[in-house]
């Protein structure tokens, strides 16, 4: 036994390159906090860091299914789609790309649906199309479904997230400011509820346009909400903005929008207005 002991030891040989493999797309870092947390934990939170709050950036199909009743959604103009008018070099190929990636047609989604049994029409920008720009079908979408809204006696949920007008359809795409301002005064005529929810980011002339134009105009947490990004607007003053400027919790408390409502109450904060508004539902008065 005593002898034992001065033996040599026994060892093992490992083979570093047996590693077992993670597959991609398990765990993501949140860049607000830096935390690193596991998708499908966050999936189950609705896409919110459970240590931060930070509210990660939603695909259209994930925004309606955390917001719209189950089976409600029926989509309208799901093959609308522009052409390149400026025959801008690349543009073909950037459409390609971004309808492979996302498997949408354009960068809007619209349609009508239900929360909590209200019926509603919808539109959700998905920042994963060229970041949710504004072209001519996405303002001729807005338009048709604020068309739908007048004819069928709707209120109109929009939530927005992008990062202006489409610069590759040039004037065309700028005119879609103007067309989808008008659209809203159709509804504002017929006296139907227009009600925007800004996520992140609303920009440019999306921003300028439809999307402060709500008859009540909501926003996530920490959205960047603005025309021109803060750091161009440091560039061209020379001037440091004070802290938080262009975040949905700042134009809250200068009066630019009505409320921040963290993504968990969103869909009840929505059946609460549209009870307000003349929603009869059961489902929503008993909510």
């Amino acid at each position: 036994m005593v002898l034992d002991l001065f033996k040599k030891p026994k060892y093992v040989t490992v083979h570093r390159d047996e590693k077992k493999e993670i597959p991609e797309g398990l765990w993501v870092k949140c860049p607000q906090c830096g935390e690193i947390l596991y998708n499908k934990d966050i999936a189950k939170n609705l896409k919110v860091c459970r240590k931060c709050e930070y509210h990660f950036r939603l695909s259209a199909a994930e925004r309606l299914s955390f917001t719209l009743d189950d089976g409600s959604f029926v989509e309208d103009d799901a093959n609308l789609v522009a052409d390149n008018p400026l025959d801008f070099p690349g543009y073909p190929e950037k459409l390609t790309e971004a309808r492979q990636t996302t498997g949408l047609s354009e960068a809007m989604v619209s349609g009508e649906g239900s929360i909590l049994g209200c019926r509603i029409v919808i539109c959700v920008m998905d920042p994963r199309f060229i970041m949710a720009s504004m072209g001519a079908a996405v303002g001729e979408k807005f338009v048709r479904a604020v068309e739908k809204a007048v004819e069928r006696r709707l209120p109109l949920v929009v939530f927005v997230a992008s990062g202006g007008a489409r610069m590759q359809e040039g004037m065309v795409a700028l005119v879609q400011m103007a067309k989808t301002a008008a659209a809203v005064k159709l509804l504002d005529d017929a006296g139907l509820l227009y009600v925007s929810v800004l996520t992140d980011p609303t920009t440019g002339g999306v921003s300028a346009s439809f999307a402060m134009l709500g008859d009540i105009i909501l926003a996530e947490p920490g959205a960047l909400i603005g025309f021109t990004g803060p750091r161009v607007i440091e560039q061209t003053i020379r001037q440091k903005l004070p802290d938080g400027f262009q975040r949905a919790e700042f134009l809250q408390q200068h009066g630019m929008i009505d409320l921040v409502v963290p993504r968990s109450r969103m869909r009840e904060t929505l059946a609460r207005i549209l009870m307000l508004h003349g929603c009869e539902s059961e489902n929503v008065s008993n909510s």
